[in-house]
């Protein structure tokens, strides 16, 4: 029988390179939500991810 390689995890896209296109609801509290990211794994309260898309939404410059 030959010995099967043990399988690999995908790889993780670093989180400060990561926009979290995909995210999932890992735990709910009766006043805060906590959700994963699929590519990077990292996991933060769901209000931090409505406010990071504003941010992409908002010019940095609003002059420019």
């Amino acid at each position: 029988m030959t010995p099967s390689q043990p399988s690999q995890p995908p790889s993780r896209i670093r989180p400060e390179q990561c926009k979290h296109p995909r995210v999932q609801i890992v735990s709910r509290d009766e006043d805060s939500e906590y959700v994963e990211c699929k590519e990077c794994g990292e996991v933060f309260e769901s209000s931090e991810f409505k406010d990071m898309a504003r941010e992409e939404v908002q010019p940095d410059d609003p002059e420019a």
